[in-house]
This record gives structure tokens, sequence and C-alpha cells, in this order.
């Protein structure tokens, strides 16, 4: 239990939080435009490769920033770094998951299998985009973009736009809170030459991308809205989602940095879950 335990925090478990609930969108969205039916395995096994590929992208990304985790006072509590778990165990944790999420993909259909190494590609090789690009946070957002899309492919085979809409929100969204986060390593990001748009622009500035990264996003949702004939309960998912994008960027100032986690990690867990579940709402019951 105790090794569990390690592993659960080495690829911070909880926060599968933030995409599963747009995979769980995509996947019901599926199951309501089409003729498909209800799939139970299915489900599992969309949510098994999230929680797959997720941890995954995690481990690996722990992995291949050890060395710069065990210089930063911030990281250096890390698994890797303190001690707690070797690098080569992490290596194979890492691998390990990405087998069993390609396993699944195989299970679902093949044009999932057929695309589950370019997801791989793209989830993993994040952990090195902030060496040579402060568009990092992009990249990630491009990462956690694929569940809704993912969960859509899984039930119908085919590529849609409704589910893209979706994509393209978890991509700005995604963007725009980790350029937060990233304000905590401005100075040590200069001082190791590492990208992020904190580093090359500044606090301000940063938060300033943000701001339009999730300026975006909500002219997304309301385009997604209107454009997909979505009912009151979609409404009232995309107005509580607006909210928490604009208070967690009150929560967060250039010269105070002391409310970034429940931004981070509090706002948007509960952002995510709380629309997901009025975007499925509204899917089965038009109000």
């Amino acid at each position: 239990m105790q090794t569990a335990n390690k592993y659960l925090s080495l690829i911070k478990f909880s926060h599968t939080i933030f995409a599963l609930p747009f995979a769980m969108i995509g996947f019901f969205l599926a199951i309501q435009s089409t003729n498909h039916q209800m799939d139970w395995i299915k489900l599992l096994l969309v949510t098994l490769c999230m929680v797959f590929a997720r941890s995954a992208a995690m481990a690996f990304n722990r992995y291949a920033d050890q060395d710069i985790d065990a210089k930063n006072e911030r990281t250096k509590i890390r698994e890797i770094p303190s001690g707690t778990l070797l690098s080569k165990s992490v290596l194979i944790f890492t691998i390990f998951n990405a087998i069993l999420f390609i396993l699944c993909t195989y299970f679902i259909n093949p044009i999932c299998f057929y695309l589950s190494p370019v997801a791989l590609l793209i989830i993993l090789g994040y952990s090195y985009t902030k060496r040579f690009s402060a568009f990092a946070h992009f990249i990630l957002g491009i990462g956690l973009s694929l569940a809704p899309i993912g969960a859509y492919l899984a039930v119908t085979g085919v590529f849609n736009i409704i589910p893209l809409i979706f994509s393209a929100i978890v991509l700005f969204w995604v963007a725009g809170f980790d350029i937060i986060y990233a304000l905590q390593d401005e100075s040590f990001d200069k001082t190791l030459k590492l990208h992020s748009i904190p580093s090359w622009l500044g606090k301000k500035n940063a938060l300033k991308v943000s701001d339009a990264a999730h300026l975006f996003t909500g002219s997304l949702i309301l385009f997604l809205g209107y454009y997909a004939h979505f009912g009151l309960l979609y409404w009232i998912g995309s107005l509580i989602f607006v909210f928490l994008l604009a208070y967690q960027h009150k929560l967060v100032k250039p010269n105070d940095l002391s409310k970034i986690n429940l931004a981070f990690f509090t706002t948007n867990g509960i952002a995510s879950v709380v629309f997901a579940i009025f975007v499925i709402a509204d899917l089965y019951w038009k109000v």
C-alpha cells in the first residue's frame, strides 16, 4: 500500500479530474448524437485509457525533469530527487502504463488503436518542450484536449466538429491555467534557460496571455452553445465554468502568488466536473 501511495503521489492521480470529465462529455455526446447504444465496457475502457495515458505522461514528466526538479526548491521534494522512488522504477512504470493504454485502445476500435502512438507522442513529448519553446503550455493543452475527441472516436470511429470544439475549449483552458501555475518558476526558469510564457514575458504580461487564453475559452463555450443548439442546462454549466475562470484570475496577482494552488487545483477541478455534469445532463434532458 505504501508503494502504491508513492506512485499515486508521483502521478498526482487526483489531477485526472481535469481532463476526465471532458472525456465523459465526448463519450455521452457520441451516444446521444448517434445511433450507438450505451456500452458500459467501452466506457470502462475509455476511463482506463484516460488513467493509463495520464499516468504515463506524469511519470515520464517526472523522469525527464528529475535533474531540473532536483535544482528547484519547489520541486526537489518530488519522488525521484528526494529518493522516494528510483529513476529506473519510474521509467518502467511509464512504459507499463503506455503499454496498458495501447492495449485498451486495441479493444476499443481500430482507429483509436492506430492513433494511440500519436497520442503518446504528444503527451510524452510535452515533457521536453520547455527546453526549446515558451509555448509548452499549449502543447500540454493539446495533450489534454485529446480527451473529448478521443472518447467520441471510441464510440463512433469518426471525427465530428462538436467534440473537436470541446477539444479546443480544453486546449486553451489548460494552457491558460498552466501559464498561471508556471508563474511560480519564472526566476528559476530564467536561470536554467528553460522556456515558459512567464520567463519570456514576465509575470504581468504572462497573466495577460492567460487572460486572453481564457477569454477565448469562454468565447468557444458560448459559440458551441449556439452552434450545437444546447439547452438551458448547458448554459447554466457554461456560466459556472466561465465564472470560475474569471475567479481564478482574481486570486492570482503578479506580486501575490499565495493563492496559486487554490486557483490551479481547486478552481479548475470544480470547473471541469460541474461543466461536465451540466453538459451531459443537457444531452439527456432538454430544458
